[in-house]
This record gives C-alpha cells, structure tokens and sequence, in this order.
C-alpha cells in the first residue's frame, strides 16, 4: 500500500450523488462493486448522463462475517433515476480521510488506527446487522472507465466523525 496523503481531518459540505445500494456478503464484496460500477456507467450511458464528480463504494453496514449494506454511486451528478439507480447525498461533516494506492484493507485498517490514536470519535453506530455508519466511503480519484487497473487507482477513504 502507497499513502499519497497522509490521514487528516476536514470539513465537507454536502455532496449530491446518484447511485446504487445493496445488500452483499463481505467475501466477494468488490466483484460486486466492480460489477455495479458497470451496471451504473452503462446506466449513465443509456440516460445520457455525463458523471460530472468521481465514483464512489459507500459502505452503510459493515459486517465481515455476514452482509453488508453498500453504495456504489457518483458523486455530484444529480438526476431523478429510477427503482434501481437512486439520487442521494454524502453528508455534510467533519471527517477523517487518506488517499491511497492498492490493498484497501490496510488503508482503512492505517485510517482506523490513525483516528484511535488521535482519539477521534468515528459516526458509527453498533446494530443487530453490524456497524451503521452515518458515511464512509471510497471516492475513486481514478477514473474506472480509463484505468482498469484497480491496483493503479488513487483512492481517497473518508470516514465522517461524530458530531460533537
């Protein structure tokens, strides 16, 4: 794993996006994220919607050993969608974020440690179904549809932190 910025903290307005959510098991989870990137470039083809931000992985639920409730969107393209492809927002906050290249789970697994260290408090919730996030998201600062090389990505992790 490459870190292209170190972890930090900052403020982020609310962010418009237009998206896919579903329902997965954590083993295999990124076959699903790439397969739904593809769904939603063809979807934006076919309704001649130009993404105008990045495409993100909104993790809702996180599981590792059962399902998880995720997001695969783009940011600031706003469009009424339909039953499948749905607008929605990445919420305004405070949040902790890095960028990086390759291996995601030691990126979250190095934000993770950098927040406890700094004892930053992380919006997330403990549920029957897992650990809720208010918002946790990759944001691929790479293009899916020219690079597709994912071990090439520059790929920006943000974790919102609970309000005060």
């Amino acid at each position: 794993m490459e870190i292209l910025t170190p972890p930090h903290v900052d403020d982020r307005a609310e962010v418009a996006t237009l998206g896919i959510t579903v329902v997965t098991p954590f083993r295999g989870m990124l076959k699903v994220r790439d397969q739904l990137l593809n769904e939603l470039i063809g979807w934006l083809d076919q309704a001649n919607v130009e993404p105008r931000g990045q495409f993100f992985l909104r993790l809702l639920t996180i599981d590792m050993n059962g399902p998880m409730e995720l997001e695969v969107g783009v940011t600031d393209t706003i469009h009424p969608g339909d039953d499948r492809v749905r607008p929605g927002l990445l919420p305004a906050g405070r949040y902790a974020s890095l960028i990086y290249r390759n291996h995601a789970l030691r990126a979250n697994r190095a934000l993770l440690e950098w927040s406890e260290a700094e004892r930053l408090v992380l919006d997330k919730d403990e549920v029957p179904a897992g650990d809720q996030f208010g918002c946790r998201y990759e944001a691929y600062h790479t293009d899916p549809r020219h690079q597709p090389r994912k071990t090439l990505w520059d790929v920006e992790l943000a974790i919102r932190l609970r309000a005060d």
